[in-house]
């Protein structure tokens, strides 16, 4: 006679046949935990454009020059600015029907993020950033550092096996078995940073003596656990 596996996942139970010789129960478990980020990426942009390919990029040059003299001059490490684009892109005349079309001007656009790790600098840094030259928004990341993550996961883990455990529980009290140990476990975790794209450069306040305000928001972190009791 084959052996027979009871599942409880989300509430529900389903039963299999085992070609082991060990009774089982089949649990799921998740565990969610909220935490305030601990560190921010902010990324912003100069772009200049000119006829000239090389006075465009001169020009982008000295203004991100300005914006990085700035962010140090404000206390942000070097370390924590980072290039992460640069391109030039040729913008071109309309050109009615065939006609090949014409370069108008050359674009160029540099790209920086600057990683923070006191996230309530986020406000401060836009707006010292944009005092100095910034013309073009990208996003704004808050998320957590290594440590922290880990630390949250251990939580989730731990509430995720707490609820699997009770659901093992009660499916064997209600088939007057007794939980003797664990033959598997399985886990997995995830979180999403959060994000703003296209965040809006307040040129006003960023004359201000306050710094623009940002609010980080809170991040889930998730974890789930499958964990295959032995009964008898």
């Amino acid at each position: 006679m084959g052996l027979i596996i009871m599942a409880a996942l989300i509430g529900s139970v389903s039963a299999a046949a085992d070609t082991t010789n060990e009774h089982v129960i089949l649990t799921t478990g998740t565990g969610n935990i909220i935490s305030t980020p601990d560190r921010a990426q902010v990324t912003f942009a100069v772009q200049t454009e000119n006829i000239d390919v090389k006075v465009a990029q001169a020009e982008n040059a000295v203004k991100m020059a300005k914006v990085h003299d700035a962010l140090l001059a404000a206390g942000i490490p070097r370390d924590a600015l980072k290039t992460t684009g640069y391109n030039i892109y040729p913008v071109y005349e309309d050109s009615p029907g065939i006609l090949t079309p014409k370069i108008k001007t050359y674009q160029v656009t540099n790209r920086l993020t600057v990683t923070l790790h006191d996230v309530n600098q986020t406000g401060m840094v836009i707006d010292t950033a944009v005092a100095n030259g910034i013309n073009e928004a990208d996003s704004i990341q808050f998320m957590l550092s290594d440590e922290k993550a880990q630390e949250v996961r251990t939580e989730a883990l731990k509430e995720a096996v707490a609820r699997a455990r009770s659901d093992a529980d009660t499916i064997s009290a209600a088939m007057g078995t007794t939980i003797t140990g664990v033959q598997r476990a399985e886990t997995g975790s995830s979180y999403a940073p959060v994000y703003f794209q296209n965040y809006a450069l307040d040129n006003a306040g960023a004359k201000s003596a306050a710094a623009t305000p940002i609010q980080s928001g809170d991040i889930t972190v998730s974890a789930s656990v499958t964990i295959t009791y032995l009964i008898s």
